[in-house]
């Protein structure tokens, strides 16, 4: 009989992730901290001098075979010496390993550490690096095909079904949604006139914003491959951009830094893999699917819920349409939404 009161998530102790870690890698003096809760959790792992990362998947968003996929893919990465953190076998060989929780089977993968740290606005340097390892990472996943594909970014995952799902969240805000709607029929008319059969696909990160890569001096380590799915791989280059007219809505750059930046990250981008001038196209319009997306994926989290409440929702709505009027070539006028 169990003995313990059923729970959807709980937080595993971290001195007993260190005991797990010790015996399966043979490791003494094992130290284990807990960092940050999101798709899993994230705990500093410590032995010997040396850090690594250990990811605890949460069952209800992550099943062994797409944690697997993320694990193939990484390695195929490492192996390809892209600057990724990879995951890392035990003593058995084994990367995935099961955690018996109280809300059932959990997962656990170690990774490498990715030395240095996050910086938002980069140096000439790094933009280079971050283009160029972003192109090898695209060279590599453009030409694999994993156990599991996980999911497709596409406009029914992007744009459609978030819309579907998203509508109840609405409820308070029906011109806020019926603003989206509107969105949506522009993005696919415009992505209509543009041949969408000619961009090149893979397995995308669909998140590199720069919590997800750090830089030790001005070399790059990608990390959370939470997300990677298989996609047009412009997606990719699509979430930086986004994130640097984010930088240039709040005054953190300048309108002409961030031309100068994004072509010069394209340039060293370009000059290990194509990207074609469409595909450059395409990237104002794809952001909503970007933003629609994680909308989508925060229904399902507790961690996340505060941003589906309707005044997080409103003010979100009025930010995406203050990026449009700036970025997207030709905005439809933005109705007033209800305060």
């Amino acid at each position: 009989m169990n003995s313990f009161f059923p729970a959807s998530y709980s937080t595993l102790l971290s001195s007993a992730l260190a005991d797990l870690v010790s015996r399966k890698y043979g490791w003494a003096a094992v130290q284990c901290e807990f960092l940050v809760r999101g798709v899993g959790d994230t705990y500093l792992v410590e032995s010997g001098g040396d850090r690594y990362i250990l990811r605890v998947y949460r069952s209800s968003h992550r099943n062994r075979v797409q944690i697997g996929a993320e694990v193939d893919l990484l390695l195929a990465l490492q192996r390809a010496a892209v600057p990724v953190s990879f995951p890392i076998p035990d003593q058995s060989g084994e990367y995935i390993h099961p955690v018996a929780a109280v809300e059932g089977q959990r997962y656990a993968v170690l990774f490498s550490y990715a030395e240095g740290r996050s910086a938002s606005i980069l140096n000439e340097a790094q933009l280079g690096d971050l283009g160029l390892h972003m192109a090898r990472f695209h060279q590599i996943s453009a030409g694999l095909e994993l156990s599991d594909v996980r999911w497709h970014f596409d406009l029914q995952t992007t744009l459609f079904g978030p819309m579907t799902r998203l509508k109840p969240y609405f409820s308070e805000d029906p011109a806020g949604y019926a603003w989206l709607e509107q969105a949506v029929e522009q993005v696919v008319r415009k992505l209509a006139q543009l041949d969408m059969s000619a961009f090149s696909t893979g397995y995308c990160h669909f998140d590199f914003l720069p919590k997800n890569f750090h830089f030790d001096g001005d070399s790059v380590t990608f990390f959370d491959f939470d997300f990677m799915g298989r996609g047009w791989l412009v997606n990719d280059i699509m979430t930086f951009w986004q994130h640097m007219t984010i930088d240039v809505h709040f005054g953190r750059m300048t309108s002409d830094a961030f031309n100068q930046a994004y072509a010069h990250f394209l340039a060293a981008y370009r000059a290990c893999r194509p990207v074609s001038d469409q595909e450059l196209e395409a990237i104002p319009y794809l952001t909503l699917g970007f933003w629609l997306f994680y909308s989508d994926f925060h229904t399902t989290h507790d961690e996340f819920y505060a941003y589906v409440q309707p005044g997080h929702l409103r003010i979100r709505i009025r930010f995406i349409q203050q990026l449009m009027k700036k970025y997207w070539p030709d905005p439809f006028p933005a109705p007033a939404l209800p305060g």
